[in-house]
C-alpha cells in the first residue's frame, strides 16, 4: 500500500510543470501583504505616517522590480509573454464564455491586460503618495511634497485617495476571476501562484517556464533600491 502511493506521488509530480518562479511569487504575495499593510497604518495607530510611507517605498521598489524581472526574468514572467493585443484579449474573453478550452501556463491575454492595470494602479498610487499631504496626525507630507506647486501636490494628494478607492474595486474583481476559474475552468490559480505549478497541459503559451537565475532577481532587487531611493534623493526628496 505504500509502495502504490509513493508511485502515486511520484506519477503526480511527473504530470505539473513550472508556471512561476519563485522570485515572481514573493512578489505577488509580499505586493499583496504591503497594499493590505499600507490602508492599515494609514487608518490605525501610525503616528506621523511612518509605516505607511516605508510601505510606499516598499510597493515602488517591488513595482520597480517587477517592471525589470518583466525584462530580463523567466519566460513565464516576461512582459513579452503576456502582452496580447485587445482583439486577442476579447476573443478569449468570448472563448471563456462558451466554454472553449484554451489553457495558457502564463497569463492568458485577458489575464496579463488585468496584471497590467493592477500594476499601474499601485505604482501611480505609490508614486503619487511621493507628492501628497495627510492629515492624518498633524499635516503629514511625502518625501517630495515641499518640492511641488500647492496645486501639484493637492491633485497628487486627492488622486492617491482615489486610485486607492479604484485598486480595491480591481483587486476585488481579481478575486472574482480567480473563484470563476476555479468553478468554471477547474483551474486553480491561486494554488499555481503559490506552488510553482501547473497540471501538464497542451498550453499555448509555452510548455514549461525556463527559469532565470535567482541571483539576476537579487540584483535587479537592488537596481530597483537603487532607482527609487536614488530618485527620491537626487529630486531633492529626504527619505524618514
Amino acid at each position: 500500500m505504500r509502495q502504490e502511493t509513493l508511485h502515486a506521488e511520484r506519477a503526480s509530480r511527473h504530470d505539473r510543470v513550472r508556471a512561476w518562479d519563485l522570485p515572481t511569487r514573493l512578489f505577488h504575495w509580499t505586493l499583496v501583504i504591503l497594499v493590505a499593510t499600507a490602508y492599515v497604518s494609514k487608518h490605525w495607530g501610525d503616528a506621523n505616517l511612518v509605516w505607511h510611507t516605508w510601505n510606499g517605498y516598499a510597493v515602488l521598489v517591488l513595482i520597480v522590480w517587477r517592471l525589470l524581472w518583466g525584462l530580463v526574468g523567466s519566460s513565464t514572467s516576461r512582459f513579452a509573454s503576456f502582452i496580447y493585443s485587445p482583439i486577442a484579449a476579447l476573443r478569449y474573453a468570448l472563448d471563456f464564455v462558451l466554454r472553449k478550452p484554451r489553457q495558457y501556463l502564463g497569463h492568458n491575454p485577458l489575464g496579463g491586460l488585468f496584471v497590467l492595470v493592477l500594476l499601474g494602479l499601485v505604482g501611480a498610487m505609490a508614486a503619487l503618495g511621493l507628492f501628497s499631504y495627510d492629515d492624518h496626525d498633524g499635516f503629514v507630507g511625502g518625501p517630495l511634497s515641499g518640492r511641488v506647486s500647492d496645486a501639484t501636490w493637492e491633485f497628487a494628494t486627492r488622486w492617491h485617495i482615489r486610485l486607492f478607492d479604484i485598486l480595491l474595486y480591481a483587486i476585488g474583481a481579481h478575486i472574482v476571476a480567480n473563484v470563476v476559474y476555479l468553478v468554471w475552468k477547474g483551474e486553480n490559480l491561486i494554488q499555481a501562484m503559490i506552488t510553482g505549478h501547473k497540471p501538464a497541459r497542451s498550453y499555448e503559451d509555452q510548455s514549461a517556464a525556463r527559469l532565470a537565475s535567482p541571483w539576476l532577481a537579487l540584483a535587479c532587487l537592488l537596481l530597483a533600491c537603487a532607482i527609487v531611493f536614488g530618485s527620491i534623493i537626487s529630486a531633492g526628496g529626504k527619505v524618514l
